[in-house]
């Protein structure tokens, strides 16, 4: 594989590195791809292959008149992996569809080819502008805003049936959490839920059961005891 220190930024020529969003530069956009002959490493854009010398055809993004839902610059038309995407060129945002969005969820090429590419940066939620609720390019309405995997800590802007809107950097830790295990420790954390809803459920019913045992002797230690575990798990 070709040294990283070999790779040069296609529009200034200027070394970079190749897990760089962007040019330190001039500020393009790069992204690390494999030259087609001899799979080495090069930045998609480049004219030869910095290893083999092939001349490498330019594949362009196409130009597309959907507005980005975060910064309202124009999003491009770009294919990651057999995954058509909308990408902001001005804030690194991504528009993916509810089927590409699918295909990433559950193909591991698909993964695999979010993952070859560099992570842009993303900001702390701590550090960024405050939460803004954005319109889906498809029917303009708000999006809602979920924590993907309910435990995986990176909160998309998604309106069901179209697709789902990612900030720069958070389709890179998708990726890497469903790579990691992430959506089966998230539906194993589903299923203890249901289990310990299932089981609270189940113990109610039993003190409703016997509630007129307690209601017979009100005084009792008895009925005392089963009050004051109602009151317990309706609490909980």
């Amino acid at each position: 594989m070709t040294d990283v220190q070999s790779l040069h930024c296609p529009n200034c020529g200027a070394a970079a590195d190749p897990q760089a969003a962007r040019c330190p530069y001039c500020r393009a956009r790069l992204a690390a791809i494999s030259c087609p002959d001899c799979f080495a490493l090069m930045f998609a854009g480049s004219a030869f292959c910095p290893k083999c010398g092939s001349r490498i055809a330019k594949r362009s993004p196409e130009p597309s008149t959907t507005a980005c839902p975060a910064c309202r610059a124009a999003l491009e038309q770009i294919t990651l992996g057999g995954i058509s995407l909308l990408e902001c060129r001005s804030c690194d945002g991504v528009w993916i569809g509810s089927n590409d969005f699918e295909r990433i969820c559950a193909d591991r090429e698909a993964r695999a080819a979010v993952l070859a590419r560099p992570r842009a940066a993303s900001l702390n939620p701590q550090q960024g502008p405050p939460v803004r609720y954005r319109p889906c390019v498809v029917c303009g309405k708000m999006m809602n805003r979920v924590n993907f995997g309910r435990v995986s800590g990176t909160v998309i802007d998604v309106c069901r049936g179209h697709g789902a809107f990612l900030d720069s950097g958070e389709l890179h830790a998708i990726a890497t959490f469903i790579m990691e295990g992430g959506l089966d420790r998230a539906r194993q954390r589903e299923k203890d839920d249901l289990e310990d809803e299932r089981r609270r459920l189940e113990m109610l019913r039993t003190i409703e059961s016997r509630r007129h045992i307690a209601d017979a002797e009100p005084g009792s230690a008895f009925a005392r005891g089963v009050l004051d575990l109602r009151r317990l798990l309706k609490d909980e």
